[in-house]
């Protein structure tokens, strides 16, 4: 008996030191940031490189991703595995809030509320995430994100909390 497999796929992909960003705490403000990244100024975090996020933009209080799904990114369901499109809304709402921060604040998510609201394979076409702060306080944020597909479905809505603190000039 003899057995036959579909070619074995692989991707290699490389990313910058993390310690460029950490080393950019409180030097900067949130948006300003983010714009050097989007400019190529400063290279993007290891998880963009990780999932193959795309484009990004910014504004204050607004931020938008893209992903082209990939079977790299499919569960055993033969989808998009909900995890790649939760990292995905994270990162729009979670960067949202941060573009309202300034120089000297940092910020880290309290939770992520998620709900799916159809598949997601690579004939989705391209994923458009879109995250909005509803509102920010001095110590905590609100903001949202919404995930869709090429064809401007709705896939995915995200909520998150994010706590925002003074960073430490000594860390």
């Amino acid at each position: 008996m003899t057995q036959t497999q579909d070619p074995v796929r692989s991707r290699t992909f490389a990313w910058p030191d993390p310690a460029g960003h950490r080393a950019l705490l409180g030097q900067r403000g949130g948006l300003d940031l983010l714009h050097a990244m989007i400019a190529g100024e400063l290279p993007p975090p290891p998880v963009a490189h990780l999932l193959d996020m795309g484009a990004m933009t910014a504004a204050d209080g607004r931020v938008t991703v893209e992903l082209a799904p990939q079977e790299f990114h499919y569960n055993p369901l033969g989808t998009v595995h909900g995890g790649v499109l939760s990292t995905l809304l994270d990162t729009a709402a979670a960067c949202a809030v941060h573009t309202t921060l300034p120089l000297g604040t940092g910020y880290t998510s309290l939770d992520l509320n998620v709900r799916f609201l159809r598949p997601v394979t690579v004939d989705s076409g391209l994923l458009t995430c879109t995250g909005t702060v509803l509102h920010r306080g001095r110590r905590t944020a609100l903001a949202e994100a919404r995930l869709t597909d090429a064809a401007g479905r709705l896939v995915a809505h995200a909520t998150s909390n994010c706590l925002i603190f003074p960073l430490d000039a000594a860390a």
